[in-house]
């Protein structure tokens, strides 16, 4: 079992308590990190696990009780600015990896602008967000397009 958190996913664990944890299970459950995670693909807020009710269990129900508490408006903006991040990541790259970078960029603009004022107070910075990534994407295509041995052909 995995947890999935704006860092990464972290695998959650009954069988290996980790002492600097207060005897925790590891992955990191509850700690900062985790601060608005969702639980991870196939993992719905009914099956918590295997009904040990173990310290990981509370852990995440502990986690599923604080994500549930948060407004929807304010969940769904971190997760565009991960995909923000994302493609910023993929544009940083040496070289760049211009497909992944779309795909992020493209999933930010269908929720940006899909949801628009829907998103609350953070609309307005992930609308900029959205332009400015938008326009780095740009530049570094056309300066891949142009860089030499690129193995383009001129036109």
């Amino acid at each position: 079992m995995s947890l999935w958190t704006p860092s990464g996913e972290h695998p959650v664990g009954r069988d290996q308590p980790d002492e600097r944890a207060g005897g925790r299970s590891r992955g990191g459950v509850g700690g900062p990190e985790s601060h608005g995670a969702t639980p991870a693909a196939g993992h719905d807020a009914g099956s918590a696990g295997t009904g040990e009710g173990g310290p990981a269990d509370a852990d995440l129900d502990a986690l599923r009780r604080q994500l549930a508490e948060a407004p929807a408006d304010v969940v769904v903006a971190n997760h565009c600015y991960g995909l923000f991040e994302l493609a910023a990541v993929y544009l940083s790259g040496s070289p760049p990896h211009l497909d992944g970078a779309r795909l992020a960029i493209d999933a930010l603009g269908f929720l940006v602008d899909g949801l628009g004022e829907r998103l609350g107070e953070a609309h307005p910075s992930l609308r900029d967000a959205l332009a400015q990534i938008r326009l780095a994407f740009v530049q570094i295509a056309a300066a891949q397009e142009t860089a030499p041995g690129n193995g383009a052909a001129s036109t």
